[in-house]
């Protein structure tokens, strides 16, 4: 990986760290939809565990680390799948 790709995830994950902590606490769409129509109750009683449920990692305690930190993570596999999906087909110079 060359030195513009590092310098470009570098700021996609300082940025995510920073703009994800103003994300909405509201639900979204299709959260707000299975709430409606009475849904999310089945969704919510689902025996399953993952990673980052309700988009926080909440390993620190704190809320703001936890969104701001899941941010980050979500955006290291972003960058990580892109890059090594078109490493492939990129045009070497």
């Amino acid at each position: 990986m060359n030195r513009r790709y590092k310098i470009l995830l570098l700021v996609s994950i300082l940025s995510a760290s920073v703009v994800s902590l103003f994300a909405s606490s509201s639900p979204d769409g299709l959260e707000k939809v299975a709430e409606d129509k009475g849904f999310i109750v089945k969704a919510l009683n689902y025996p399953s565990k993952v990673l980052m449920p309700d988009y926080e990692l909440n390993i620190f305690g704190n809320d703001y680390l936890a969104v701001a930190f899941a941010g980050m993570i979500g955006t290291i596999i972003v960058f990580a799948f892109v890059y090594f999906a078109l490493r492939p087909i990129a045009i070497k110079k």
